[in-house]
């Protein structure tokens, strides 16, 4: 078996992770990178090295997915290591022509014992594509345990290693906290800041749209409730379905907003794609009949239960072709580089959800490209959004089959062949779901005034160049807010001579707005520890009540009057 140079093509952080697992001898190491970062090259490389030393004879590498094992296999193949992607547990032995196997954590769970005894035979090196996924059930945790707890050497990979339950990790080292809680134990981090400054991946441009829902409830009243103003859990819930119920008004014009926008990104990415993560089958396939009608061609569909899926996704990467509309099948995993625009056209609601759909569009391949992702104006999503960057590790914490986390996991995992409604929220019925342009997120701050779609406010944002680097993406950002502040502000009318002039304002200073600011910042701060809402969700909530601009452009004024109504939050909640 040929090695290739193997430190040659790494990145310098996969240089940095390559030296630091050999830097002590070690049986389990834990990688987290955030997506599209290359665990992928990283882990083979060192299986590699591993197998040229003859510390290991053979490969086991297991993946969340079908598909997944054959994109290893073929990513494998560029080391000169011969995985068998095919391998099913009714083989027992891997053919002779082999270095290695891949096989699902299902496939594992099927048959423990099979695994343990191919692992036990031979000096294995075990490589675990998405560790997290050992944690989807206790059953599988064990089944993992059992399988590759004689493994010579194991390596461990994630892109988002934080869960919503308390189900342990399989081979992942945790430390006690404050708290009673225990924290993963990482052995390398290379996180989204980073790997943003070091032009790994891309930055991320979040466009919310809001608008005005109606429903009708199963007890037959008829809600009317603007997307992205404070609600009961179950009115968000219904509004959020709403809005996305492709006979409404708000579906297609977001999926017309996002094809504006591809258009504009493949002004620089000739080959640039875009991604609609949809709920369901129902949903999927009318998603993309909407794209058929917008574009002429019909986009590629996937649905979790397609066995063309792998042949489709494959297709889809090496084509040109705009658009693809997938259930759960590309959520996670699947390298489809030329991925740029996405729309989060699903209900489901987790952060370990969010992240790897969002993982879907950050993988750069040159300077300056650029992602949009556009979604629903939901506090959850635009909490998540905010917190891009933040790092987050697995606690593990007692949560009961009643607890919200426990319902939002259950709900992210579950098959999603048709609609849904009404298994986790009263039945209801859209009725219409109007749309506007809400605001843009990136890099922690909050751009653009609510605007019609289709209106010049939003197309100044969906016309930003495709490619930009991170500081050129903030400086253009805040280009576009100034100029439509300025725009809506009515030009001040000089007062007649014959009256008296009113005495001027005393100007604002500079250090007077820092202390607001920081008043208000302290006020949110003790709101998210009473209420456990994320501090971007409290900003957002605010500023739909008392309007105007994000924190940063917001007046004395503006910053008063959020600061008083965060008080009477407080006062009205005692």
């Amino acid at each position: 078996m040929s090695i290739p140079p193997l430190l040659s093509g790494l990145r310098g952080w996969q240089k940095d992770a390559y030296h630091e697992y050999f830097r002590l001898p070690r049986r389990d190491f834990l990688l987290v990178a955030t997506p599209g970062a290359g665990k992928t090259r990283y882990a083979l490389t060192v299986a590699a090295e591993l197998l040229a030393r003859r510390e290991v004879a053979t490969l086991t590498i297991v993946t969340p997915t079908e598909h997944l094992k054959h994109q290893w296999a073929q990513a494998a193949s560029g080391f000169g290591i011969a995985i068998d992607s095919a391998y099913s547990n009714a083989q027992g032995r891997a053919g002779a022509d082999f270095a290695g196997v891949a096989v699902t954590y299902a496939q594992v769970a099927a048959h423990p014992a099979l695994h343990r005894q191919r692992t036990e035979n031979r000096r294995t090196l075990v490589i675990f594509d998405e560790i997290h996924h050992a944690g989807d059930a206790l059953s599988w945790g064990d089944a993992v345990k059992e399988a590759f707890d004689g493994a010579r050497r194991r390596i461990a990979l994630t892109g988002t290693p934080f869960r919503s339950d308390a189900n342990p990790i399989p081979f992942v080292s945790y430390v006690d906290e404050p708290g009673g809680g225990k924290r993963s134990a990482s052995d390398y981090v290379y996180g989204y800041g980073p790997a943003l400054e070091d032009g790994v991946v891309r930055p991320v441009i979040f466009l919310a749209y809001s608008g005005e829902m109606r429903w009708r409830t199963r007890a037959g009243d008829e809600i009317t409730a603007t997307l992205g103003t404070p609600m009961t859990k179950d009115q968000i819930a219904q509004a959020w379905r709403t809005a996305l119920d492709p006979a409404g008004e708000w579906v297609g014009r977001v999926l017309e907003a996002a094809d504006k926008r591809l258009t504009e990104v493949r002004r620089d990415m000739p080959d640039a794609a875009g991604l609609v993560i949809a709920g369901d089958h129902a949903d999927a396939r009318a998603y993309a009949a909407l794209l058929r009608g917008l574009t002429g061609k019909r986009p590629a569909v996937v649905l979790s239960d397609d066995p063309t899926a792998t042949k489709k996704i494959a297709a889809f990467t090496d084509s040109g072709d705009r658009w693809m509309v997938a259930v759960r099948m590309v959520s996670e995993g699947v390298d489809i580089p030329r991925l740029a625009v996405g729309v989060y056209a699903t209900s489901v609601s987790t952060a370990l959800y969010f992240a790897q759909a969002v993982g879907r569009f950050v993988r750069a391949r040159r300077w300056g490209e650029t992602a949009s992702v556009f979604l629903p104006s939901v506090p959850v999503l635009l909490g998540f959004a905010a917190e891009l960057e933040a790092e987050r590790d697995h606690v593990l914490r007692a949560v009961t089959s009643d607890t919200p986390e426990a319902d939002e996991l259950a709900e992210a995992q579950r098959e999603r062949d048709t609609p849904d409604a009404g298994l986790d929220e009263p039945a209801f019925q859209p009725l219409n779901a109007s749309v506007h342009f809400d605001r843009v997120l990136y890099d922690g701050g909050e751009f653009g005034t609510a605007a019609a779609a289709g209106s010049p406010e939003e197309e100044d944002f969906l016309g930003l160049p495709g490619l930009l680097d991170p500081a050129q993406v903030r400086t253009l950002l805040s280009k576009r807010q100034q100029s439509q502040l300025a725009a809506r502000s009515p030009p001040a009318q000089p007062a007649p001579a014959t009256q008296p002039q009113p005495a001027a304002a005393e100007p604002v200073t500079r250090q007077q707005l820092a202390a607001l600011r920081k008043e208000l910042n302290g006020l949110v701060g003790a709101w998210s520890h009473r209420t456990g809402q994320p501090h971007g969700v409290i900003h957002a909530e605010l500023r739909q009540t008392c309007g105007g601009p994000a924190l940063p452009q917001a007046t004395a004024d503006q910053i008063q009057a959020r600061i008083a109504k965060i008080r009477a939050w407080a006062l009205s909640a005692r």
